[in-house]
């Protein structure tokens, strides 16, 4: 029993578990113990979203070591707890028992080591035998060496495991000659072989190729580097914030890391040229071999997770639910000195689920069932007529903190302009014909975080093209539009959808949150996220539509849309002496 007693003076909110004791958090509750220090993070900024996960202040980057343990999720994250900007890098730690509302904890890693003096950088969890959680993370020896370091928790017994013991082995692993030092971080959850040895990757940069190394170690502490990477590639640079899984092939559950059922694929990601690309293969365990079905960015393949701002995420296997949750961080798009100004305003997506697809050629990504929880007022109807030119207004939700589901089709599929065989990028297409440039089957979609005069609007929309007897489904985000403002940035993304619109309806699912735009194309089978930034259209002076801009008519066959409630997000911290590096 802990001698921490929670005295609960506000309403519901947040289920704290200290030890065996349950309390309620939120505004208003005082410790008996001085040195705790709980509040509510301050929502006061028309940028700030409701229901995306948020540090408290300041700065955060890649999410780091994600996991389920006793009943609570942890996530830990890059964090600068003095600044808006990059630097003074720790691993914040928060925690929740539903992925949508959180607590922030004490910082479980600070810098301040010889081997991680310049920064606590990514890494991961991994469970060991008897269920032992364990993080490897990179350690920043100097600005251009780096090394792999442990760390474990101090109380077992502790389901928020609040504190954090880093080994007295450190660094344990660390680069050989010949190797860019410099470019040697982000190693991965571990796995283990038939033999029983762990296996684990580190993404690095050789002669400017990327490459994820793997090492082997039967007790976590000592590791042996493979003679050859598990794979490299010679069309990217260096491999960031590598991920390493299994995925079932039936698609219907997630897999644990260490999963050596022969019905599966693995996923092989690696974040660079600022975006998170992958890979699936056929992964040999006896002989740690992996063979790709197609290699990143060969043959025109650009398989990603999302096509805009989606950067180093990171997934987990979710034990309790048997699924496989990824994490990802939304960077910001306005300038350094708007984000000084703002005091950070930098998120972590909105928790998605991962499989297979049917097909088996690419990823599936959907938000976690738990954002259910937050639908409030409903909007819905059935078989909508969007003559071609029209825009439809979506009344009666909040439409700047929303959930909108949506399904298009169209009687007119044959009429679809023809595709140009060299109309390969689908960014480059998107720009050239953004929402405003008609044509015969599209674009129609919704305008979301839309100002009433619709002169700021994110568009997410689509167009049907004709190729060789089938049809092809361009998705595109145009953010031209999205701001008065000058100074964000303001990008065109795009993605093909392997969807047949003769026999499937063409889906949308957009999270809308303020600032941020997610959405989900084909039941997830592309994903593009946006930041932006609107002058006019915020809280309730923004507005959500449909439109079409097409020669000919589309339907909405359905359309489903909540207004989403508030994310209870507290801070339950130590006062302590603050560390400068």
């Amino acid at each position: 029993m802990t001698d921490l007693k929670l005295k609960v003076t506000m309403d519901l909110s947040v289920v704290l578990v200290v030890g065996s004791c349950f309390g309620l958090l939120g505004n208003g509750v005082q410790s008996d113990r001085d040195d705790e220090k709980l509040q509510s993070l301050p929502q006061d900024q028309p940028y700030r979203t409701g229901y995306h996960f948020q540090p408290p202040k300041n700065w955060m980057n890649d999410p780091n070591g994600p996991m389920y343990y006793k009943g609570v999720y942890h996530l830990f994250y890059q964090y600068n707890p003095y600044a808006a900007v990059w630097g003074n890098i720790t691993w914040a730690h928060s925690i929740s028992y539903d992925l949508v509302n959180w607590i922030h904890l004490d910082i479980a890693l600070s810098p301040d080591d010889p081997f991680d003096i310049n920064g606590c950088w990514s890494g991961s969890t991994t469970f060991l035998s008897g269920g032992k959680p364990i993080i490897l993370y990179t350690g920043g020896v100097t600005m251009n060496r780096q090394v792999q370091n442990l760390a474990e928790p101090k109380n077992l017994s502790d389901p928020m495991l609040r504190e954090w013991v880093k080994s007295s082995h450190n660094p344990v692993i660390t680069h050989v000659d010949g190797m860019d030092s410099e470019n040697f971080r982000d190693p991965t959850t571990a796995w283990q072989g038939p033999d029983g040895l762990r296996r684990v990757l580190v993404g690095n940069e050789m002669n400017s190729h990327g490459r994820a190394l793997l090492y082997r170690s039967r007790d976590f502490v000592t590791w042996t580097q493979s003679k050859e990477p598990v794979h490299s590639s010679t069309r990217t640079g260096m491999w960031e914030c590598p991920d390493f899984y299994p995925v079932s092939i039936d698609g219907k559950n997630g897999v644990d890391t260490s999963s050596l059922d022969k019905f599966r694929k693995h996923v092989l990601k690696a974040s660079f040229n600022s975006s998170d690309h992958y890979v699936l293969g056929n992964y040999t365990a006896v002989t740690d071999n992996f063979s790709v079905d197609t290699d990143f960015l060969d043959n025109g393949s650009d398989l990603r997770y999302d096509y805009d701002n989606f950067y180093a995420s990171k997934t987990f296997f979710d034990s309790a639910k048997k699924r496989r949750i990824l994490w990802a961080w939304i960077q910001e798009s306005d300038s350094t000195t708007d984000d000084v100004k703002k005091t950070g305003l930098v998120y972590s997506h909105f928790p998605r689920s991962i499989l297979l697809s049917k097909t088996g050629k690419q990823l599936i990504q959907w938000p976690v069932e738990e954002i259910e929880k937050q639908h409030t007022v409903n909007v819905r109807f059935k078989n909508k007529e969007l003559k071609g030119g029209s825009v439809l207004e979506i009344s009666g939700i909040t439409a700047s903190q929303s959930d909108v589901e949506v399904s298009f089709n169209s009687s007119n599929l044959k009429e679809a302009d023809l595709l140009d065989p060299s109309w390969v990028d689908p960014q480059l297409l998107c720009s050239q014909k953004t929402a405003s440039v008609g044509g015969n089957i599209g674009p129609f979609g919704i305008l979301v975080l839309a100002s009433k005069d619709l002169t700021e609007q994110t568009s997410i929309f689509f167009r049907v093209f004709r190729s060789n007897e089938k049809y092809v489904v361009l998705m595109c985000s145009d953010q031209s539009r999205s701001s008065l403002e000058e100074g964000p940035k303001k990008t065109i993304y795009g993605a093909f959808i392997d969807i047949d619109p003769l026999n499937e309806m063409i889906s949308l699912r957009s999270l809308i949150d303020h600032s941020i735009v997610e959405s989900f194309g084909g039941e997830g089978r592309a994903c593009i996220t946006a930041r932006v930034y609107p002058k006019l259209a915020i809280d309730n002076q923004a507005y959500l539509y449909a439109f079409n801009n097409s020669t000919f008519d589309v339907n909405i066959s359905t359309l489903n849309a909540w207004s989403m409630k508030k994310a209870q997000i507290v801070s339950f911290t130590k006062r302590r002496k603050p560390h400068l590096n």
